[in-house]
């Protein structure tokens, strides 16, 4: 097993950011915890590009769908359309619970869809739910 999982957040809401990684830390995972605002930064911090050259690899992804610049939809075709960042698994973590988002979302090759319940209670059961099966059962392939 890892020492830490690698995460990053892909998301432009600042309180959604504060409770993922409040709920994180409550669920004990040892964890590095990246924030990308929107989509455009998201992409460079996956290539390195910029302030984000000596960022590693993320683990996993954690990603909001709609985020100005370029959204989520947009991101996830790039990353899956790459050779070298395909095989991160993304989790889509968003409000949208529209059929077409999810659809979507699995056609561009999400690993799971995610719907962000509106409550704080909720929100801390997702992250809990990420924890148990993203970070306790899951294998991860090499970089």
């Amino acid at each position: 097993m890892r020492e830490k999982i690698k995460i990053l957040l892909v998301e432009d809401n600042p309180a959604d950011v504060e409770l993922t990684r409040e709920n994180l830390d409550a669920c004990k995972i040892i964890h590095d915890l990246y924030v990308a605002m929107d989509g455009q930064q998201a992409m460079d911090f996956l290539r390195k590009e910029g302030e984000f050259s000596d960022k590693p690899r993320p683990d996993l992804i954690l990603m909001d769908l709609n985020m100005p610049r370029k959204d989520g939809r947009q991101v996830l075709k790039e990353i899956k359309d790459d050779p070298q960042l395909r095989r991160i698994p993304i989790v889509v973590l968003t409000l949208s619970n529209a059929e077409i988002d999810i659809v979507k979302s699995y056609d561009l090759h999400a690993s799971a869809y995610v719907v962000k319940p509106v409550d704080l209670v909720g929100f801390g059961e997702i992250v809990r739910g990420i924890n148990d099966f993203w970070f306790s059962v899951v294998r991860y392939p090499p970089e």
